[in-house]
């Protein structure tokens, strides 16, 4: 039963069921990503009289995180090119890292030298910096 209501009154759990419907009744399956993203369109690439443009959007297969949405992926949700990378070869060039998913707030997030956070200290100014005290 819990489970039922969180799907129910849950937004970042999966897909709503607004969503469900929405997309059983408009929507047309366009592909899945490595990370079991599943993206939509609305059918036969009709384009919504409100937006003036076609409507497009991605079901996370759990927590929804924009950031696991990869490259490819991101430029067609985007409207950046029409056909998404199941349509065409698309391969990531030589200079591209692998995606990785935004990390903030983990313990594998980026942590420059001298971060408190990192266990280092920060180098001392150069003088050209005096810091701010209250009351002067």
């Amino acid at each position: 039963m819990k489970n039922f209501l969180l799907y129910i009154f849950t937004w970042w759990n999966k897909q709503t069921v607004g969503t469900m419907w929405w997309t059983k009744r408009f929507g047309e399956f366009v592909g899945e990503d490595e990370f079991g993203n599943r993206y939509f369109r609305t059918k036969g690439g009709k384009i919504d009289p409100t937006l003036g443009f076609e409507r497009r959007w991605v079901i996370y297969p759990g927590y929804a995180e924009a950031t696991t949405i990869p490259p490819g992926w991101w430029g067609w949700m985007h409207h950046r090119v029409d056909t998404p990378p199941t349509d065409e070869n698309y391969a990531a060039f030589s200079w591209q890292k692998p995606h990785r998913r935004n990390m903030t707030g983990t313990p594998g997030a980026y942590r420059p030298k001298g971060s408190v956070l990192a266990g280092g200290l920060r180098p001392r100014v150069t003088g050209d910096y005096k810091a701010w005290t209250p009351g002067e």
